[in-house]
């Protein structure tokens, strides 16, 4: 359960158990310095009284001396213990955020595709990001106040105390006027800062979105809508942070107001008694300093309580992250992976999304070490399918087996090792060439590099690269174009050497001349592998040593190529749309047989092989699917 803002102790007591209690050598340390930091400012008020009495008012020269030594000695005491506890909270601090950075980003990567569905990468960044960093700010306060502020303030009372304890009552009459708001300020700062973590999420969220889609955004002319958007969000986010940083400021505001009624009360109940001679003046400024000194920590120490909300908010957030887990895991006893080229099997596999079904008792074999293709109409299940074989989700109900196993009962790193993937969008990251195909790896050898860089045709494009193999490729590889980016993603599959080669149309949105280059290192790729293809052009497909025909989740036809073709079924009447058999009248005639011919030269030519072939595999494969 979520902690409330009654239960802040709990959620120290969390940050302390996880994260700050391994650095407890470090705090003592701090904590060390923060003590005599602290002490110096009530040495300095103590020796105010024989400044004053033995040096200025007595005229004793011979204290001249020791009485400048001593104070020469307190502020350079205070100034090493001050580096000295500064230099070792930002050491926690920095150590504590990268833990906690490096636990959260390991956690949120373990969690399912579900989870990412409702959590966009503004928000995670926000939560990675800025919520650690109030975290730090908010636990550091608190242990300066615990430490430096309290030790000042305590040393300072006993100095205040030992001068006249009533002149100290006189000077906290105004306590009250702290004590009693302080509960319901807290509440307020707490939910004020929730609303501002929130809104900066989805700040981030929303930068985030706009900088990966610049390109649309600026074809499309939406700078001025999507600007106008991310100001309406950021007026709020200045409302509630105004709001919640005036909720923080209420308290100190009001120990400003007791520390007057203080001063007055002292300047008149005391100065009665130093005129009449009951008091020395050396006595009354060494209370005087000693209370002015106490003012200021426990101003600081009163903000503590609003910087604490801050952070309490954001560590509930981060609780509540850390305690999410995935429910795809790996099993308790897990099966050994299947040795060499398994073969893959789909057995009345059903899927469901809420009201929407995926997949609706898809069965298919793809033998293994040959090629099997998987065609259909967007949202036939073909995408469904690669997820299941990854265990990026679980069927309802059916069995999806690679070499007999079931996929759920392999542990989840063995099964994900079996697998390379070539997509239509390569994922590149803002590192060199080399370390984009390497990923991380330090065991392959410059040989092994070399013939895999060949292997996949990036060998080709290397001379035209500034620094070959250690040339940055850009963020999410712009620096590069499509054709290259596959090239890089087939190095890698190379690089895997896995028995399972998923291509997820690859060569789709290539020019021909790249598709050709491509497509050649992709057959390279895909010997001796069981490979699995999704492709709407079936040009790419038609070499499948079997092709498998989806639609609305079901498997609709298999075969090869000419079988599937001598059958007159749904994947000939697909092909006679996407290649001209015999000119236009071929593409007429494939239009009529689906009763979806256009009527005019100029619909039935936007309807010929090479236009607008995407657009009409939805509509062919929702007439088919009524037969």
């Amino acid at each position: 359960m979520r902690d409330t803002p009654d239960h802040s102790d709990r959620l120290f007591g969390w940050l302390w158990r996880h994260y700050l209690k391994r650095f407890t050598p470090y705090l003592l340390l701090a904590l060390l310095f923060m003590i005599i930091e602290g002490s110096m400012l009530g040495a300095l008020s103590y020796i105010m009284r024989p400044m004053f009495d033995t040096v200025f008012i007595a005229g004793n020269e011979s204290a001249i001396t020791w009485v400048a030594l001593a104070i020469f000695s307190i502020f350079a005491g205070r100034a090493v213990a001050s580096v000295g506890q500064k230099i070792t909270l930002a050491y926690i601090m920095q150590k504590m955020a990268a833990a906690l950075r490096t636990d959260l980003l390991a956690h949120i990567m373990r969690q399912d595709g579900s989870f990412h569905q409702t959590h966009p990468p503004g928000f995670l960044i926000q939560r990675v990001q800025a919520d650690v960093i109030a975290i730090n700010d908010g636990w550091r306060a608190l242990i300066m106040g615990a430490g430096r502020d309290f030790i000042t303030l305590a040393v300072l009372m006993s100095v205040a105390i030992s001068v006249d304890w009533k002149w100290t009552l006189v000077a906290l009459v105004g306590a009250p006027l702290v004590l009693a708001p302080t509960r319901l300020v807290q509440r307020f700062v707490r939910a004020r800062a929730r609303e501002a973590r929130d809104l900066g999420a989805r700040l981030a969220t929303r930068l985030d979105e706009v900088f990966h889609g610049i390109v649309p955004v600026k074809l499309n002319r939406l700078e001025g809508y999507q600007s106008a958007r991310y100001g309406a969000l950021t007026d709020t986010l200045v409302k509630s942070e105004v709001r919640a940083h005036a909720g923080s400021a209420v308290v100190p505001g009001l120990i400003d107001l007791m520390s007057g009624l203080g001063f007055v009360g002292v300047l008149v109940y005391g100065g009665s008694e130093i005129i009449a001679g009951e008091k020395t003046v050396g006595q009354f400024m060494s209370f005087f300093t000693a209370i002015g000194f106490a003012f200021e920590p426990l101003r600081r120490l009163g903000a503590v309580s609003g910087q604490w909300q801050i952070a309490a908010s954001g560590i509930e957030r981060l609780r509540a992250l850390l305690e999410t887990h995935p429910s795809l895991t790996s099993p308790a006893k897990p099966k050994p992976a299947p040795k060499g080229t398994p073969e893959i099997v789909l057995k009345d596999v059903r899927l469901a999304y809420g009201d929407t079904t995926v997949l609706d008792g898809a069965s298919f074999t793809a033998r293994a070490g040959k090629t099997t293709a998987l065609v259909g109409a967007s949202g036939a299940g073909k995408s469904t399918v690669f997820n299941l074989l990854t265990r990026l989700v679980d069927p309802d109900s059916g069995a999806v087996t690679i070499g007999g196993v079931e996929t759920r009962d392999m542990r989840l790193e063995d099964l994900r090792g079996l697998f390379s993937v070539v997509s239509q969008d390569a994922a590149l990251f803002d590192e060199t060439l080399r370390e984009n195909i390497l990923l991380g790896r330090t065991d392959v050898s410059a040989a092994r590099l070399k013939e895999v860089v060949e292997a996949a045709h990036v060998a080709d494009f290397l001379p035209q690269l500034s620094d070959g193999l250690d040339t940055p490729v850009g963020p999410r590889g712009s620096n590069l174009s499509g054709g290259q980016r596959q090239r890089v993603a087939i190095a890698r599959a190379l690089l895997r050497d896995t028995p399972i080669l998923l291509l997820d149309e690859a060569t789709s949105a290539l020019d021909a001349k790249s598709e050709a280059v491509v497509q050649a290192a992709l057959e390279r790729l895909s010997k001796g592998r069981t490979t699995l293809v999704i492709a709407h052009r079936l040009s790419t497909v038609r070499d499948a040593d079997k092709i498998v025909v989806m639609d609305a989740g079901r498997v609709v036809d298999e075969g090869t190529h000419e079988a599937l073709l001598a059958g007159d079924g749904v994947y000939a009447r697909l092909h006679a749309l996407q290649f001209k058999t015999s000119g236009q009248t071929a593409d007429k005639a494939a239009l009529e047989r689906l009763g979806l011919r256009q009527k005019g030269s100029a619909a039935a030519g936007a309807n010929s092989a090479h236009r607008g072939a995407s657009s009409l595999i939805s509509r062919i494969f929702a007439r088919l699917s009524g037969r």
